[in-house]
């Protein structure tokens, strides 16, 4: 019984001697999470007009039309969500969005969120066959109209006039490629260069800014996870992050060809060839979770500035204190929310 008491005690004078420090970390992190729902709300909330108008003509638009909302919320709070190149998807017709895959598809998300709520288009997408095995994920796979995309499948959707957005790298390249430069790992894959000679259609280049620098993948057991990819298709590499850096969406002029001599490997090769040339555009190398964070306090002059390599080491000097600040800020951020699950 004495033993209990002292353990009580010993407990009390523990959370009394903390105490202090629990409230300076834990009650800013509950501001920040509350002020954000606030953001998030008062956003959807700005949207409930078309939410209504929705669920008025479909039980189904209605829901994507809600989702959506809380996406594009998200993508604008969190990651200072941009899209650039819009004025690329047509009113009509159908597109084929060629994307460079980042650790998770964020980037994908906010953009459906962008083409429904600005377009009033959907953007079908072409998932790989493990989503289809999770609980639960059926039914927002159909609301948004996901498929394991075989070559018919996906022809069949272009030819119905559908915007349809296809990863050529797939899990390998969200889980492997290399967040110092970006690498495109598409293989010898040729399918969707058959869907776009078999559908006749424009396809979209697309790459979206930081898009590898706010989840990554860790560098150590690297190679023995894709060994265990390679050998089962299982994606069991273990993924972090959830930083709030800047992301911005690039969509490129829409690409034809002469799609009855053109072949397939001709089509992935000038589809790699935009694609790559997007990365090297707008994407800073090597890769910065810290610069990602840095760009979302940048000005619009200085983000629009020509920045020539030999420039880029002394424009992170310039940025050395600021990004120290927020380095320590995150970890903080992080530390605490994880004492707190």
């Amino acid at each position: 019984m004495a033993m209990q008491i002292d353990q009580t005690n010993g407990f009390q004078y523990l959370l009394w001697l903390f105490l202090p420090i629990i409230i300076v970390f834990v009650l800013p992190i509950f501001l920040v999470f509350f002020i954000y729902g606030c953001v998030i709300f008062l956003h959807i909330y700005g949207l409930r007009h078309r939410i209504r108008e929705a669920y008025h003509t479909s039980y189904w638009n209605g829901a994507r039309i809600a989702i959506t909302s809380f996406w594009d919320a998200v993508g604008h709070v969190w990651h200072g969500y941009e899209l650039h190149g819009i004025e690329n998807v047509p009113d009509d017709g159908s597109a084929l969005f060629i994307y460079y895959h980042g650790c998770l598809p964020l980037d994908v998300y906010y953009l459906i969120a962008k083409l429904v709520l600005h377009k009033n288009r959907s953007l079908h997408c072409v998932g790989d066959k493990f989503i289809f095995k999770i609980p639960g994920w059926s039914a927002i796979c159909k609301v948004f109209s996901i498929t394991a995309g075989t070559v018919e499948e996906c022809t069949k959707e272009l030819k119905e006039g559908n915007l349809l957005c296809i990863a050529p790298g797939g899990v390998r390249e969200a889980l492997f490629s290399d967040p110092n430069v970006y690498d495109i790992l598409w293989g010898k894959r040729l399918g969707f260069a058959r869907v776009v000679i078999n559908a006749r259609t424009p396809v979209i280049p697309m790459f979206t800014e930081n898009c590898r620098e706010s989840f990554r993948t860790p560098e150590w057991g690297r190679s023995f996870f894709r060994w265990v990819y390679e050998r089962t298709k299982m994606p069991l590499c273990p993924i972090y992050g959830g930083f709030p850096v800047k992301m911005v969406t690039h969509l490129g002029k829409p690409m034809t060809f002469d799609y009855d001599n053109v072949t397939p490997e001709e089509v992935r090769r000038q589809i790699k060839r935009e694609v790559r040339a997007l990365i090297r555009k707008h994407q800073r190398l090597p890769g910065s979770i810290l610069r990602g964070i840095a760009q979302r306090f940048r000005s619009e002059k200085t983000k629009e500035r020509e920045v020539l390599p030999e420039q880029i080491v002394s424009d992170d000097i310039g940025f050395r204190w600021q990004l120290y600040i927020i380095h320590c800020y995150v970890l903080v951020a992080n530390t605490n929310l994880i004492a707190l699950l």
